[in-house]
């Protein structure tokens, strides 16, 4: 089941409610769309991290398959449409079917960072959660994902 209701022009409120298949910690896709969640920024699939043992995981990795484990669990998801990113992705605040928010319990999970460029910092709570907690990437030491890929693609961070 998949639906995309469009409002009024003026508003371009989009609607997006399907089965989520996760693409990496902060994409999925619905009916062929790919979704970017708003104002959160994952570990890309390739980055790795420190597990706070001194051992090294492939955080991108595990912050995808706790996104899909979480999606799983409570479906459909609906995703609110915010704006569209310059790869032409829906970008989107997204629940499961019991009503939580998807974007947020990604932050407060430890498995993504409020990225307060986007933000406006309204996951900033739920990050000093997970870095108190010491879940998720906050359990050793880690790269941003901005700075993970600008390392990688030797260009400028753009966090």
């Amino acid at each position: 089941m998949a639906a995309l209701v469009c409002c009024h022009p003026t508003v371009a409120a989009e609607l997006l409610i399907g089965r989520a298949s996760v693409i990496d910690g902060d994409t999925i896709e619905i009916a062929g769309k790919r979704v970017r969640l708003h104002g959160v920024d994952a570990p890309e699939s390739w980055q790795k991290s420190e597990d706070g043992d001194g051992a090294t995981y492939r955080c991108g990795k595990a912050a995808a398959a706790a996104l899909d484990q979480f999606l799983a669990a409570s479906r459909p998801t609906r995703c609110e449409f915010v704006e569209h990113d310059r790869y032409n992705r829906l970008v989107s605040v997204c629940f499961r079917a019991d009503g939580r928010d998807a974007n947020r319990w990604l932050v407060q999970s430890g498995n993504a960072v409020d990225w307060e460029r986007y933000s406006k910092g309204a996951y900033a709570i739920a990050q000093k959660e997970a870095q108190a907690r010491g879940v998720g990437i906050w359990r050793g030491k880690f790269l941003l994902p901005c700075e993970a890929r600008a390392v990688r693609s030797k260009h400028e961070r753009n966090c």
